[in-house]
């Protein structure tokens, strides 16, 4: 036994250093940077899932409430990440670059930025909540409908406090201090959970406990975020005062990367939105299948997820240092990876598949119908995922973000929507078609994100 794994150890870190070690990065610092985000995406799926089974003891309406609304949710708070990404993408760079005094400017512009986007979104949806609703899910049954209400309101309260955070988050992951975004996310999603225990669990209130629950805990993320970047972290330095005063210069970097993300990300995730409307049109139990399937798919990309984030950090780092070669080995490292997550995580996800469906206590009908939906997702993630989402996270920061963003929307509308309404709808395939969509969908973007990375076009942007 010795003796094989005194073969295995030095062999592994032969494999690292070849495939993760460069001239600006050695394997040591990628995976630092990779295990803290990996952890925390985990977390963040396990949560997830555990507090949708909850809300499920609330019935099927719950369910579809909570989904409906969070399609609105996922939309409003991309683009607060896409602005947060912006940041991340500078941050990275001036970070490569050596230009430390620029750092505190980059995050501090982000923050304010964020502060400012949504309080005004917040705002807006809290007065317009009632026509938004009936107009994307009038179609809803009543319960449905009064559930979503509730839920609308609560997220939009939090928008502010976790747009906050997440900018924090962004600027800490662009300097590598991904330990620190991993406690300050373990924080907010342990407090949301247990708070969930209680109010759902414990007081049987549903969806109000729900949404209680998650304005709490994004208030308690921001405070103690805030406290730590302003108190505590040595790297960044920002100041409050700083955060005041808008610095027209660095917003424009900023924005460079962050409006086209965000404009990408508003209409992608407007065509999800779009998309749940047709879903409506199929009845509560369709809603719920989506729901549940969603939620659990989220489990096949926790792997690829957490490399989508590090990776943003990883290239940005390596552009600011001018190393193209290293951005590219290790781009093709991280597909390589990310497929190997794939495989692995799919394998074991569908073994346990009734444990798993088991949580959220779903009518007996309904469940072939989650596990064809898993099935197809877990045979083509690891052919088509990676270049179809790592690989524009890469490009993007690199600062190519206007073609990513002009390719993701194309083929969002063009595949996902009008394929997925065809196949949906008018061909009466049900959810089985939306989905049979959305993968095509991955594998155009999987062939233009390929193509782009071949040239040298992605690359030449100057930001800093």
């Amino acid at each position: 036994m010795r003796r094989r794994g005194s073969f295995v150890r030095p062999y592994c870190t032969r494999l690292l250093e070849r495939y993760f070690s460069g001239n600006t990065m050695d394997y040591k610092q990628i995976f630092a940077i990779i295990l803290p985000i990996f952890v925390d995406s985990t977390f963040i799926v396990l949560m997830a899932l555990m507090n949708t089974a909850m809300v499920s003891s609330s019935g099927v309406a719950a369910v579809s409430a909570v989904s409906m609304v969070d399609s609105i949710n996922i939309f409003i708070v991309s683009l607060f990440m896409a602005v947060a990404t912006g940041g991340t993408v500078i941050v990275a760079q001036y970070k490569g670059s050596g230009n430390v005094q620029m750092l505190p400017k980059v995050a501090s512009q982000s923050i304010s930025a964020i502060a400012l986007l949504s309080v005004v979104l917040s705002a807006v949806l809290i007065m317009l909540h009632q026509p938004i609703l009936n107009g994307l899910f009038g179609k809803a049954d009543a319960d449905v409908l009064h559930n979503a209400r509730i839920f609308l309101i609560g997220s939009c309260l939090s928008y502010p406090f976790f747009g906050i955070y997440q900018a924090i988050a962004g600027a800490l992951r662009g300097v590598a201090q991904t330990k620190a975004c991993l406690v300050l996310s373990l924080i907010l999603n342990l407090t949301y959970l247990l708070l969930n225990v209680i109010l759902i669990k414990g007081f049987d209130m549903g969806v109000v406990g729900l949404s209680i629950s998650l304005i709490i805990a994004r208030v308690l993320g921001m405070v103690v975020a805030f406290v730590y970047l302003l108190k505590y972290n040595q790297t960044l330095r920002v100041r409050l005062k700083d955060m005041l005063q808008l610095q027209w210069g660095i917003l424009k970097k900023i924005m460079f990367i962050g409006l086209p993300f965000a404009a990408e990300q508003m209409f992608f995730n407007g065509g999800k939105l779009l998309t749940q409307t047709f879903i409506v049109q199929l009845g509560t139990l369709a809603i719920t299948v989506n729901a549940i399937s969603g939620s659990l798919s989220m489990l096949f990309q926790i792997g690829g997820s957490a490399l989508s984030a590090s990776i943003v950090t990883v290239v940005g780092q390596c552009i600011g240092r001018g190393d193209i070669q290293d951005a590219r080995k290790f781009i093709r490292s991280f597909m390589w990876l990310s497929s190997i997550f794939f495989v692995v995580i799919g394998a074991v996800l569908l073994a346990i598949f009734p444990l798993l469906v088991g949580m959220y206590a779903p009518p007996a009908e309904i469940v072939p119908d989650i596990f064809e939906l898993l099935l197809l997702i877990a045979i083509v993630q690891p052919i088509m995922w990676s270049l179809s989402f790592i690989m524009p996270a890469a490009l993007r920061a690199a600062g190519d973000s206007r073609f990513t963003s002009v390719a993701s929307l194309l083929t969002m509308w063009l595949f996902r929507i009008i394929l997925g309404y065809i196949l949906g709808i008018t061909l009466g395939m049900g959810i089985m078609g939306v989905w049979i969509a959305m993968v095509a969908e991955w594998g155009v973007r999987s062939i233009i994100f390929g193509w782009r990375f071949r040239g040298n076009k992605w690359y030449r942007h100057k930001l800093i």
